[in-house]
């Protein structure tokens, strides 16, 4: 049985993976390419890519068995625009992202994160300042952000992370404070179960704006009282 939670800042998940490059993933290589991270199963990125042939999709995982299986269902179908790669985000995804040529990247998207509700967890929570900025820098001006939860404790802290650094403005055309649609067109398993359930889910479209990203030191000093250091420390293995 696959674990519910990995500690990402257990020493076996710091140890950085090289991502193989699109060229290497996909049979187009040059389509626009939808980043999800936090892929889990995959089973929406695995209709996403069915549905939109003309888009590449990647999926990234930090639980193993997760991509594995994934993967499994990604060859039986004979799917070439779609790939899951096994990292930690935070620490595998940055060189990656800097990588990639110039407006390749059209829409990164983080559904349903890990909560990690207690306080002292809150920097093993995927979106920290390093990796927004990295996918700040590989996204050109336009290109889209799509962020969502059921746990409004968990997306606020993102909305103040993604809105400190300067870099992203919402389409004026949607409601405040939460987007009341997905803009995607196929809902993720977590998605369908909160909505079924009668319960809300929060959402917030971004795109990228024209300003320049703050270093990541400037960052750190204006995010809003509370919000966690992420390098305040490395766990002992989970």
């Amino acid at each position: 049985m696959v674990r519910q939670h990995v500690n990402p800042l257990s020493r076996f998940f710091q140890q950085p993976r090289p991502l193989p490059a699109p060229a290497a993933l996909f049979r187009v290589p040059e389509q626009p390419l939808h980043l999800d991270i936090g892929c889990a199963r995959g089973r929406c990125l695995l209709e996403l890519a069915q549905r939109q042939p003309e888009r590449n999709h990647l999926g990234v995982e930090i639980r193993r068995p997760l991509v594995v299986a994934a993967e499994a269902d990604r060859q039986a179908l004979g799917l070439d625009n779609l790939h899951y790669l096994f990292c930690n985000a935070n620490i595998s995804l940055q060189d990656w992202l800097g990588s990639l040529p110039a407006g390749l990247l059209e829409r990164v998207s983080i559904q349903f994160p890990d909560p990690w509700f207690k306080k002292k967890h809150h920097k093993r929570r995927v979106l920290q300042p390093a990796l927004l900025l990295a996918l700040g820098e590989a996204l050109a001006c336009g290109r889209e952000l799509f962020i969502q939860s059921d746990v409004l404790a968990v997306i606020t802290p993102m909305v103040e992370l993604i809105e400190a650094s300067g870099g992203f403005d919402r389409p004026p055309q949607d409601s405040r404070p939460w987007r009341a649609d997905n803009p995607l067109p196929v809902p993720t398993e977590r998605e369908t179960y909160v909505l079924a359930q009668g319960l809300p889910v929060y959402r917030v479209l971004y795109r990228r704006n024209s300003q320049s990203l703050p270093p990541l030191q400037q960052l750190l000093q204006e995010l809003p009282q509370g919000l966690e250091d992420p390098d305040a420390g490395v766990d002992n293995p989970a």
